[in-house]
């Protein structure tokens, strides 16, 4: 049972490191020669790479957060072949190993404790616990940025679905769609509110209307809007 314990702890402590890991900064500093958290939002994540840098500063970033809250979450997973880890239990490590790669992400040892939002790494991290429902939120996520422009609005309102689809797919119907246990449910909740506590900046430039769009594709201008009038 120690080394079950040892095991456990261990595993989270790599998911906090994990989660430390300061992709926005090191790819900022060692291809821009900038620190992100100077510029834009001050935020080190993927929106304010996208904003600031462009997309191709802002798609690594993004698949190393995903990827780094994924590894720390399926290393979990391991614990299976432990006799004293019930499945339940099993769940629970994960969550916790979730919060302690957002928690890296978000004050970062390897980075002065000053990360981002963790949201990317979040959606890694949940995807690998339950990837089906991660995928209808990021479907939500979709929509509603494509929608308005906006990606605060769409991780918000994604976030807020999470524990709304947690809760669809919690009935023996819908068993296909992974463990939804009271555990996960409380999760998602969490997830929800932290969601919205983190970007509540955001909420006020949006009231104000400041806050800044994002364009995947830059609109098109209209033939006459290069022309100037003599």
């Amino acid at each position: 049972m120690i080394i079950t314990y040892y095991c456990a702890v261990t595993m989270i402590i790599i998911a906090y490191l994990l989660g430390s890991i300061p992709s926005a900064v090191w790819i900022g500093k060692r291809y821009y020669g900038i620190d992100i958290r100077e510029h834009g939002s001050k935020n080190a994540g993927t929106t304010n790479m996208l904003r600031v840098l462009g997309k191709r500063a802002a798609l690594p970033v993004f698949a190393i957060d995903f990827i780094k809250g994924f590894v720390a979450v399926t290393i979990i997973s391991l614990m299976k072949y432990d006799e004293n880890i019930s499945q339940a239990w099993l769940i629970n490590l994960k969550i916790i190993a979730t919060a302690a790669v957002v928690l890296g992400h978000i004050f970062p040892v390897f980075a002065n404790f000053k990360g981002g939002k963790g949201v990317a790494t979040l959606v890694g991290a949940v995807t690998g616990i339950n990837p089906e429902i991660t995928l209808l939120c990021f479907g939500i996520w979709f929509i509603v940025f494509m929608v308005s422009h906006y990606v605060s609005l769409a991780s918000m309102t994604a976030g807020c679905c999470f524990p709304i689809l947690v809760g669809i797919f919690s009935g023996s119907a819908y068993k296909r769609f992974g463990d939804t246990s009271v555990s996960f449910i409380i999760f998602s909740i969490v997830v929800a509110l932290l969601l919205l506590w983190t970007h509540r900046k955001n909420i006020e430039r949006l009231k104000n209307g400041t806050e800044s769009k994002i364009y995947l594709w830059k609109p098109r201008r209209k033939s006459g809007d290069d022309k100037t009038t003599k």
